[in-house]
């Protein structure tokens, strides 16, 4: 059975309609015969992402964008479709980041891989999370770089400010001044410098000799270092014999023997007792003293007359 010429020409046809689809599709990143599974992320701004651009795990491509579209309800949040070829398991806590694939800002979706134990299933929507611009992270560094610029240049104005008030011309007469009283100063100093060298290259015979003796000093306290050592231990074990001596109980026994006295002298001057008698009373010390007399009248009188006293008598 011969085919027809027009059916060969159909099926041609139609042949080529589909190779013309599959590579299509195929340059898109799209292959019509490979198991594709469908995930979803949710996004507030997708920084130029557009169909086609790649979804990928760890930098390995495993899909890409099937499409992007406003979620229902005018809230504003994007929907982003994404086709996945590759039936590697994705954790349910996996994050859908949009990062720049190059310099040129060329927008991809990375995968960043979870820790949950359960994994999503086709049809889930995903965590979602955009990286910051070039723009963004340049604005990022610089601004802290801006802000200390900001903050010198105050300083800087400042500074000048001080300086211009400390140039007037007041100012600048001071400084005049004291620039003088610098210079008179260091001539002062000068001098000073120059009188101490010609007085130490005068006394340089007494400098010696006095570091000589100074030297001699030095080696006789190295030479007695025993000695002076045994008196510092000496006078170490003096002072701790004092300490521990009672002063205290020997002061009180001083104190209690100069209340005795003081009450001793004070009866004395009142008249009590015999000294006390003889101290306040006249008229006892009259007496001895008549006694005294009388007894030395009868001595004499005894020495003179000493048979008027005494009798002797013979056998």
């Amino acid at each position: 059975m011969k085919i027809n010429k027009n059916l060969k020409v159909g099926l041609a046809f139609v042949v080529a309609i589909g190779i013309f689809v599959w590579g299509f599709n195929f340059l898109k990143g799209t292959d019509l015969f490979v198991k594709k599974n469908i995930y979803y992320a949710v996004y507030n701004q997708i920084g130029g992402l557009v169909k086609s651009n790649t979804v990928s795990i760890n930098g390995l491509k495993i899909g890409q964008v099937e499409d992007i579209y406003f979620a229902p309800g005018n809230s504003g949040l994007i929907i982003v479709k994404l086709l996945m070829t590759n039936e590697f398991p994705i954790p349910s806590n996996s994050i859908a980041r949009i990062y720049s694939a190059d310099l040129m800002g060329s927008k991809a979706i990375d995968i960043v891989i979870g820790t949950s134990i359960k994994y999503a299933k086709p049809g889930d929507t995903l965590s979602s999370s955009i990286e910051a611009s070039l723009k963004e992270e340049v604005n990022q560094q610089v601004a802290p770089l801006k802000k200390k610029a900001e903050n010198m240049l105050s300083s800087i104005d400042s500074v000048l400010v001080s300086l211009r008030s400390v140039f007037s011309g007041k100012t600048k007469d001071n400084l005049a001044s004291s620039f003088e009283s610098i210079r008179n100063a260091l001539n002062n100093i000068e001098r000073t410098s120059f009188v101490i060298d010609t007085l130490v290259h005068d006394q340089k015979g007494r400098i010696s000799a006095i570091v000589a003796n100074v030297e001699s000093i030095s080696g006789n306290l190295k030479a007695n270092n025993l000695k002076i050592n045994k008196s510092i231990q000496n006078f170490s074990a003096i002072s701790d014999s004092l300490a521990a001596y009672n002063f205290s109980q020997t002061f009180r026994k001083i104190d209690h023997s100069l209340n005795k006295l003081a009450s001793i002298m004070s009866r004395i001057e009142k008249g009590e007792g015999t000294v006390g008698q003889l101290v306040s009373n006249d008229s006892l010390f009259q007496n001895l003293n008549n006694a005294s007399a009388e007894l030395d009248a009868l001595i004499k009188d005894i020495r003179k007359n000493p048979k008027k006293y005494v009798k002797i008598s013979v056998f």
